[in-house]
Order: C-alpha cells, then structure tokens, then sequence
C-alpha cells in the first residue's frame, strides 16, 4: 500500500539555481520582473542581512536563555521580508503581516532588562566583548534597514508597522548590547571625546 502511495506521490526536488537572475533582475511576490539594484530589493536584503546578524547573536552563549526571543525576531524579519518583497497591489499570495504586539513584545523586552542596567551617563563606544560587538553590528545594520525602508516609503507604499519595528528593533538590540556587557561581567566602554 505504501508503494502504491509513493508511485501516485510525484516528489520534485527544487534547484536553488533558476538561472532566470542572470541578467539582474528578479521576481517580486506577484511576479512583476524588476532590477536587483531596485531600492525594494535593497530594502528586504538589508532585512536579510540583519536577519543573519540576528541569527549569530542568538548562537552566542550569553544569549542562551534568550534565544525564544531572538527567534521570534528572526521570524518578524522574515515576515517584514515578504511584506517588502512584494508589489503594494499584490494579491495573489497571501503574505504574513505584522501586528502591533509584535512592536509591544519588544518594548516589554526592553522594559525587563532595563529594570536591571544602570542608567546611561556616557555615550558607549560598541565593542568589549565578541558577543557585543556582534550585537552592534546587528544595530548598525537594524538602523540602515530602516532608512533604506524609509527612502522606499518615499516613492511606494510601506505598511507603517514595517518601518515602526524596525526602529524598535535597533532599541532593542542596544540595550540587549548593554545588558550582555553586564551579564559577561565587562565594563562598558566609554565615549571620551578629545577637547
């Protein structure tokens, strides 16, 4: 019976080469043919780039007891991917969306690690530890993703909770920065600049 089932069953394997980029464009969701240099496509690959920061944050030691959110993260990004990775009019696929809750979880993360760092008296230079500097380069990233998706808002339509989480991300992973600093038991380093 179980061949039978495998003999109806047609199993394709995906190439993960389709050739059809070659001559630099591609396809958004919808299926419109564009230029890989389009501000869109700079957009949600800014976004996946970040994604992989997130996702090499989440496989440092010091984020062990963190990692539910930091994929909680990486999945919203993936979500905030396909929302701009698809045509404004595009209606064919149904695409995830964001909620406000998404924003709220990390406002509340925030809230929680800042119950437990000292107030900020100096500017901090990032770096100190591995792990930190990771997380700034994670920020860093976070706040480009967020003015390219800006500068695309200016010319098309970008759902507002996009552009809301993003910038609330690269909150979140500031004080994530500061509170690895104290969990790894290093000082932070200050910003002394020359007079």
């Amino acid at each position: 019976m179980t061949i039978n089932l495998l003999k109806k069953c047609r199993f394709v394997s995906m190439k993960i080469y389709t050739k059809t980029g070659d001559s630099g464009q591609t396809s958004l969701v919808g299926g419109t043919r564009v230029s890989k240099t389009e501000l869109r496509i700079e957009a949600y690959g800014t976004v996946d780039e970040l994604n992989s920061y997130v996702g090499l944050l989440r496989d440092q030691e010091v984020n062990n007891y963190r990692k539910d959110i930091l994929k909680e993260i990486q999945d919203r990004l993936f979500t905030i991917g396909s929302i701009l990775a698809s045509e404004p009019e595009q209606t064919k696929k149904r695409i995830p969306d964001l909620h406000e809750s998404d924003v709220e979880l990390l406002e509340k993360e925030m809230d929680k690690m800042d119950e437990s760092l000292e107030p900020m008296r100096f500017f901090i230079l990032p770096g100190g530890h591995q792990s930190v500097s990771f997380g700034h380069l994670a920020r860093t990233v976070c706040r480009r993703a967020e003015r390219i998706t800006l500068r695309l808002a200016q010319e098309s339509e970008v759902n507002e909770l996009v552009i809301k989480y993003l910038n609330r991300l690269s909150d979140y992973l500031f004080v994530l920065c500061r509170m690895m600093i104290k969990e790894l038991n290093i000082e932070e380093i200050s910003w002394k600049p020359r007079v």
